[in-house]
This record gives C-alpha cells, structure tokens and sequence, in this order.
C-alpha cells in the first residue's frame, strides 16, 4: 500500500496527519502509511504506541527486547530495521539481538530477559503461558510491567500483520535481516 496522494486525503486522514505530526514530531511512516486508509485505527495505534514505546513500565533495554522478539516471530524487517538500533541504545546486548535474529534462544540473558524470553516465547506457541512462567515474569518486571510486555506483543503483533499485508518495504538501502524461519 504506498502512500495516499495528498489530493486525494480525506478530512479524517488530514488530521491524523496532523495529530501524528504534532505528537511525534515527523511525518507518518512505516505501518503509519497503510493504517492511514483507516484513519480512526490509525490514531488509537500511535497512541497506544505511544505509550508503549516511551512511557512503559519497562525500560527501553526491555520493551525493545519484546519488540525484536515479536518482529522476529512475524519474519517483520521494517520492525527490525527500526528497533534492533533501539535495542542496542537501550542496553541490550549485540549477541542477544544476533541470537533472536536467527531465531535462537539468547544464551547470556539477565534474569528479567530470560523471564520476558520466556513470557513472549510461550504467548506466542502457545496463545497462553504457564504459571511458573507467569510468576517468574511478576518476580522479574511487576504485574504492569508484564501487562505493558503482553500489550508490546500485541500492539507489534498487529502492525507487523499491517507491515506484512502491506508489504511495506524497508527504507531505501537498508537489508533485510530477518529469513522466514522454518514451519
């Protein structure tokens, strides 16, 4: 879905433009593009991602931890492309970041790491998690922070089906570094 001609927007795509520019200080890109054709869907995602992104109750070393973990499941490189430099920012360690990337368990996790690893990895086999994994996440991150990691999956869940229904592709000159990942 490439971007809508100016002309051709309507009053309720202008001013999601408008609220997105305003919040965020750029122009819309990415899952922005396609969302656009829905405008109301469009607004209600940036503001959930808003949050999400940078007022969590996780620090950004985690959020993009779970954000690299759910673009890794959906094969999605725009996600990739844009938060494995987050990640890194964040404190998240490079062999971490190759780990997910290839679809491997990270060997050297810290212990809230390995418990959201763990959270996100169950949640998405199985649309469920165990109760040891459950408590484990509420020892590691408090009962918001996994509130706020489940919502991360979610939220990237969505816009990387958007991202992939759209075949969005990646900004000019950057390569693709996630493979689909065996079934």
């Amino acid at each position: 879905m490439p971007p809508l001609p100016v002309d051709k927007l309507s009053d309720a795509q202008k001013k999601a433009i408008d609220e997105f520019k305003a919040v965020r200080g750029a122009d819309i890109s990415g899952p922005f593009v396609p969302l656009l054709r829905s405008p109301e869907v469009m607004t209600r995602a940036r503001a959930m991602g808003d949050y999400l992104r940078f007022k969590s109750a996780l620090p950004p070393r985690l959020s993009e931890f779970v954000i690299l973990l759910t673009a890794r499941k959906w094969t999605q490189n725009y996600e990739w492309n844009a938060h494995a430099p987050l990640a890194l920012k964040g404190g998240l360690k490079q062999d971490i970041v190759d780990a997910i990337a290839d679809g491997r368990r990270p060997a050297a996790m810290q212990p809230d790491e390995r418990a959201l690893y763990d959270l996100v990895d169950e949640l998405q086999r199985n649309q469920s998690v165990s109760d040891p994994t459950y408590a484990n996440a509420i020892a590691a991150v408090g009962e918001q922070g996994l509130v706020d990691a489940v919502a991360i999956v979610g939220q990237y869940t969505m816009l990387a089906m958007v991202l992939n229904t759209a075949r969005t592709p990646l900004p000019d000159g950057a390569k693709p570094a996630l493979v689909p990942m065996p079934k």
